[in-house]
């Protein structure tokens, strides 16, 4: 039974991460203003997040040393979330995971320069390929309208920049601030502050303000917001399981993802790939192999 559970957390982890990329195509499809979506997942994300936690210490977050970390990586969760709403639109949502995923070499070589951490070289032939599958996933032919295929382009792009530059705060703060016992707070400090950045928004667009008044803006908040946290809530607990070591984890989470995405991506929403970005893609699940095998 604790095998069953093990795998569980594993599958539950991938369906949720690849569920926040499929619900942001259905709010284009269904004409839901984004950021509406956005707030209300970010209420759900953070109260589920602090009652996990078990308490709201408002003054133990506000005297904390990390909250000027928070502060920074709360505006950039919110400023993601909405790039990844926008290309999943735009670029699609298998190029879109593929961009977000091998993002993960920007934090990796952070890490490496700033806190020496171990290198060698298959994880620098790993991540040389990263880039390359990125680019060969986001390569958009030049059409007619060259405006629209420049912004498919340019979304992704931006998403695997803005997305490492992210993680890589996430690592700083981890080392200097973030410890396990605080961990969970500071993941739920970091949505709360999202949530605010994003009412702020709201607030400084009056007209926006019509959307909470749509029930299907409530329904796919409110969604987004259980598979978002769910998608970092399932991780950890696959990773405390014990079943595979911590990188595994995440390398076969990773493909997971991707995998799934790029299937639901071409099956149920028609998503047009060229030769070019299906090998782009290929190439990029080798690669967070590769990058797995090297963490190991």
């Amino acid at each position: 039974m604790p095998l069953f559970f093990d795998m569980l957390w594993l599958i539950l982890s991938i369906l949720s991460a690849t569920a926040i990329y499929v619900i942001f195509k259905f709010v284009d499809q269904y004409k839901t203003p984004l950021i509406n979506v956005i707030v209300i997942n970010y209420i759900v994300a953070a109260t589920l997040g602090f009652i996990i936690n078990g308490s709201f210490p408002i003054n133990d977050i506000v005297q904390s040393e990390w909250i000027f970390p928070a502060l920074i990586i709360g505006f950039f969760f919110i400023v993601l979330f909405f790039v990844v709403g926008v290309s999943s639109q735009k670029a699609g949502i298998s190029i879109t995971t593929v961009a977000s995923k091998m993002s993960v070499v920007i934090p990796m070589v952070f890490a490496i320069i700033a806190y020496n951490e171990n290198v060698n070289v298959l994880k620098i032939f790993a991540i040389a390929l990263a880039v390359l599958a990125v680019a060969m996933s986001v390569y958009v032919k030049p059409e007619k309208d060259r405006k629209s295929g420049f912004i498919a382009m340019l979304l992704p792009l931006a998403l695997f920049i803005c997305m490492g530059v992210n993680n890589s705060l996430l690592i700083f703060s981890k080392e200097n601030y973030v410890n396990s016992q605080v961990s969970s707070i500071f993941t739920s400090t970091c949505f709360g502050i999202s949530l605010i950045f994003g009412v702020l928004i709201v607030l400084f667009r009056p007209a926006s303000l019509k959307g909470f008044a749509k029930g299907r803006t409530w329904f796919f908040g409110l969604t987004l917001g259980a598979v978002n946290f769910g998608a970092v809530y399932f991780i950890f607990l696959a990773m405390n399981s014990g079943l595979l070591a911590n990188s595994v984890t995440y390398g076969v989470v990773d493909v997971g993802i991707v995998l799934v995405t790029v299937l639901i991506g071409t099956l149920f929403f028609r998503e047009k790939l060229s030769k070019l970005n299906i090998s782009g893609i290929i190439l990029s699940v080798i690669t967070i192999i590769l990058l797995t095998i090297a963490d190991m």
